[in-house]
């Protein structure tokens, strides 16, 4: 409720004071939305989606995840201009600063309650507030997300394996929908401009988690229950706890290792007969020996970008220490649970 409260404002406010953000519109992302959350709902990730047209992609390394966007023509919304640097890009810094500093001024007018906006974290796509809610403090990520109804880059093109699980209608579907873009700095950039945006599939993910089973009844109220979302919460819950302990080695590591992991396991054990409600722990088990193997190759796949890798091979050492980690929790019974 809180959090409704003041984003609600926001949006009326970012609307209202600049005409190129006038066609802004709030979507929940995270792991709230898609209700794998474990411990106090403390943190949320909004995304304001931003409707743009006729946008050409260019691709600014190999991953196939990061972009230059241009417009092939003037855009619609003509305030949009002002956000393109010198070589006609649109920067995904200079939209998150005007972003940041509507903000900034709005939450000055909050007076009901005590809300802040974080520091900038370097090349973070988020604009952090942070609510007090005592005794404790409610952080909401707010994500600038361009949404543009175009076909998916070629980079795309041999992800989303979702046939053997949710079916290749699902899959064309999927494919149809409308592509999205969050302001993030690549720091493979020999000189970071902060021009870039990342491909995020964050709707679509929150789609499948909702909508998980291999067949179409599986968790409603009269199919049967399996223990995919169980799984996706322990997993999720693990990384958190032994970041906790080792937050320095292992900062390198977010729920979007986890999350694209564990997709990956629905891939492989696609039937809801291999989910069982009742085979949770053995499921949870299978699913860390899949992850478990790709920190040992150093080699996590990205779901929708086939040529991506997740985990970079400079950081091998920090792959192995959490590859450690995890098989002393398993071979202890998860000591780190009960802690």
């Amino acid at each position: 409720t809180l959090v409704n409260g003041v984003v609600s404002r926001l949006i009326q406010a970012i609307r209202g004071k600049d005409g190129c953000f006038s066609s802004i519109e709030r979507q929940s992302a995270g792991s709230y939305y898609e209700r794998v959350k474990i411990s106090e709902p403390n943190e949320f990730d909004i995304m304001l989606v931003m409707p743009v047209e006729r946008i050409q992609l260019d691709e600014s390394d190999d991953t196939g995840a990061y972009y230059y966007v241009s417009f092939k023509r003037n855009p619609k919304e003509k305030g949009l201009l002002k956000f393109l640097d010198e070589d006609g890009k649109l920067s995904a810094f200079k939209m998150l600063q005007a972003l940041r500093e509507i903000i900034k001024h709005e939450v000055k007018n909050i007076k009901d309650m005590e809300v802040t906006v974080a520091r900038k974290k370097a090349g973070s796509p988020a604009i952090t507030l942070q609510i007090k809610n005592p005794p404790s403090e409610i952080s909401v990520d707010i994500i600038l997300t361009l949404e543009v109804q175009q076909s998916w880059p070629l980079s795309t093109q041999g992800g989303l394996k979702i046939e053997h699980w949710l079916g290749t209608k699902v899959k064309r579907d999927m494919r149809f929908r409308s592509l999205y873009l969050v302001a993030k700095q690549n720091k493979r950039e020999k000189v970071l401009r902060g021009n870039t945006w990342r491909l995020s599939f964050s709707h679509i993910e929150k789609d499948m988690i909702k909508n998980h089973g291999n067949s179409k009844t599986c968790c409603e109220s009269d199919g049967s229950k399996c223990c995919r979302k169980g799984c996706l919460k322990l997993l999720k819950y693990l990384l958190e706890q032994l970041k906790m302990k080792h937050p320095k080695e292992l900062e390198k590591f977010c729920s979007y290792h986890i999350k694209t992991a564990f997709l990956h396991s629905c891939v492989t054990w696609p039937n809801d007969s291999d989910w069982h409600f009742g085979d949770l722990d053995h499921c949870f088990q299978q699913c860390l020996g899949f992850f478990l193997d790709c920190l040992k190759k150093s080699q996590l796949t990205h779901f929708f970008i086939p040529q991506y890798n997740l985990l970079s091979l400079e950081d091998k050492a920090r792959h192995h220490f959490l590859s450690r980690k995890i098989s002393h929790e398993l071979n202890n019974g998860f000591p780190v649970f009960h802690e």
